[in-house]
């Protein structure tokens, strides 16, 4: 059976590894293909910061609160194993800063010692008036998505460096189900209205006296529209740009300006760090995440598609669940196809 997945950024390599990982020894002529016509280090995820984050609300979405759940307990059980620092995986601590009382987010009880900022802490923080402290982690994709191409690699699943323009070019091609994990850009395999471009833009510095993340939140301005400061292992993150429906990959000069004015605002030593590199980028931005199965006639046969994309600003933080989603749904055509046994407890 061939699987072809579209997409190498971290949906499309982690559910290639999911599924790979929990099928190949029920279905020995299981065959995964990754095809993609932008690979690390030029996907979306290779830009991103790599905090374990979801957004402020989940808008009652229990569904994926559990997928975020279900990766970062997949995720800190695996930091303090010896493939952390190849992962580029780490706990790191911070703060979430607002300007008015906010109800506590539906993950507090998801990152480790989640608790309301003290006044002194706040006094830290001048013109923010409420906050949280915590612990998660960060995982960044620079190395995380070599690490899950090694993996897929040593697995035996073959990469093909190339624009996919429909579904029926690979079902022509004898693929047998394809996982859809073409982020922003969905749309041209299938229109969807939903799905829409989240602009992102951020500057990356040397600032190795930074520990902490601080994100702040402008309940006026949206999400992502203020300032953020995000270290890692090498760099920090510099961010605050979110621009709904804009294509534009280009660099701007004048979000350059706002992303550094207001993070050397929220932190003035940041002021004599040195810029080492600028990027920008587009969030696959949607209501929510399009994680479905979906028949589509090629022919006289009914081909299976499984789509898994729409993550917004958070497809690290939902990676893994989303992946073993993608694993279930594909277990379900098998069962279907009565391929294989039903799937093991551990799906």
């Amino acid at each position: 059976m061939r699987v072809a997945v579209i997409g190498a950024g971290v949906i499309g390599l982690s559910t290639a590894l999911c599924i790979h990982e929990q099928f190949h020894s029920l279905l020995p002529s299981l065959r995964v293909e990754v095809y993609a016509d932008r690979c690390t280090p030029h996907t979306t995820s290779d830009g991103a910061a790599g905090l374990w984050q979801p957004y402020l609300s989940d808008h009652g979405n229990l569904q994926e609160t559990l997928w975020n759940k279900e990766t970062f307990d997949h995720l800190l059980g695996l930091v303090g194993s010896p493939a952390a620092k190849e992962m580029g995986l780490f706990l790191i601590s911070g703060y979430n800063l607002f300007t008015q009382p906010v109800p506590d987010p539906s993950w507090k009880n998801i990152v480790l010692g989640f608790r309301n900022l003290t006044p002194k802490e706040l006094e830290l923080f001048p013109g923010y008036s409420h906050g949280w402290f915590n612990t998660a982690l960060v995982l960044e994709c620079r190395r995380y998505l070599p690490w899950l191409t090694n993996r897929l690699t040593q697995r035996g699943v073959k990469f093909f460096h190339k624009k996919v323009e429909s579904f029926q070019e690979m079902f022509a091609q004898g693929v047998d189900v394809v996982i859809n994990c073409t982020g922003v850009r969905a749309g041209e395999l299938q229109p969807d209205p939903e799905l829409q471009p989240g602009r992102g833009q951020v500057i990356k510095v040397l600032a190795p006296w930074v520990k902490h993340f601080i994100i702040t939140h402008d309940m006026e301005s949206g999400i992502y529209n203020s300032p953020y400061i995000i270290p890692g292992s090498e760099f920090t993150v510099l961010g605050g740009i979110y621009q709904h429906g804009n294509w534009n990959e280009a660099n701007s000069a004048q979000d350059h300006r706002t992303i550094w004015e207001s993070c050397c605002r929220l932190l003035p030593a940041l002021q004599v760090a040195k810029i080492v590199g600028e990027w920008s980028g587009l969030r696959p931005a949607r209501p929510r995440v399009r994680l479905e199965r979906e028949s589509i006639h090629h022919g006289q046969f009914q081909a299976q598609v499984i789509h898994n994309y729409g993550h917004g600003g958070f497809g690290i933080t939902i990676h893994w669940g989303c992946a073993m989603a993608a694993a279930r749904l594909f277990g379900s055509i098998l069962q279907e196809k009565k391929l294989a046994g039903p799937p093991q407890p551990r799906l």
